[in-house]
């Protein structure tokens, strides 16, 4: 898996578009204009570094998955990134504006589509700008500030297949299983709106308790196939999203401290 970090809004891009940096200016017309062309550039760059560590060559992709935060536009940033990959012909998905939630989603339709048939492969990137976001802090709307004090921009590729051919392909990993699991009572705890003034993330301050009083039972059902229930005995990562989450997780579980 590749990542690649970057940072599309410049002070010449802020100082030629002022509405971009002004608390409620309309500014999505901008926005998306840069977005068009940004977002599928940063995922091309993400894919070729996947796609050399892979080992063979991309006329073997057979699916495409693709996730951006911003830049809506029909066609999409994945028939543009068909163009500079040079393939016509692969089967694409495209999915817009989900958040943190399309990473986990794009792994597991990735998995159902490798498993599902045979020679796959699924190259699988998320390209997320957080330009529409950017926007002068409003002492009314305080909430606003805390995505932007904690999202940035990047992109990450990878090529998930079923039964790898070890001597050409370098495999990394598996992914053993994926669930999914809407915590109770967690509806408007994290919302995204399109606006005028571009896109509106707000949290509110329940997101860390509700994920931790929620946490045991997604671990419990995503990891049934291997029977762990002993939270401390592997290594595991959790989208920390904050420092509030990761704290409250650790006493949810009684999680043991390592030192590396």
């Amino acid at each position: 898996m590749i990542s690649k970090r970057h940072f599309v809004l410049t002070e010449e891009i802020i100082n030629k578009n002022p509405n971009i940096s002004t608390y409620s200016s309309p500014s999505l017309e901008i926005s998306q204009q840069i977005l068009a062309a940004e977002v599928p550039k940063l995922a091309m760059e993400a894919a070729s570094k996947a796609i050399q560590e892979w080992g063979q060559p991309k006329s073997q992709i057979t699916h495409l998955i693709f996730s951006a935060g911003s830049g809506m536009e029909m066609p999409g940033a994945d028939h543009r990134l068909t163009k500079l990959l040079g393939r016509p012909s692969v089967k694409r998905v495209m999915m817009y504006f989900q958040g943190c939630y399309a990473g986990g989603t794009i792994l597991r339709m990735a998995k159902d589509i490798a498993e599902s048939n045979a020679g796959a492969r699924v190259l699988v990137i998320i390209s997320d700008i957080t330009l529409p976001t950017f926007r002068a802090p409003n002492e009314h709307n305080i909430p606003s500030l805390i995505s932007k004090a904690i999202m940035g921009d990047g992109a990450a590729a990878m090529i998930r297949g079923a039964d790898p051919n070890v001597l050409k392909e370098r495999p990394l990993f598996q992914i053993v299983s994926a669930t999914e699991k809407i915590i109770p009572d967690s509806v408007g705890a994290i919302k995204g709106h399109m606006h005028e003034a571009g896109h509106g993330i707000h949290l509110t301050r329940d997101v860390p308790k509700l994920i931790a009083n929620n946490i045991d039972k997604c671990l419990a059902e995503a990891l049934s196939p291997r029977s762990i229930n002993d939270w401390n005995s592997f290594f595991w990562i959790v989208h920390p999203l904050g420092n509030a989450i990761l704290d409250q997780i650790e006493i949810k579980l009684g999680l043991k401290r390592i030192n590396f």
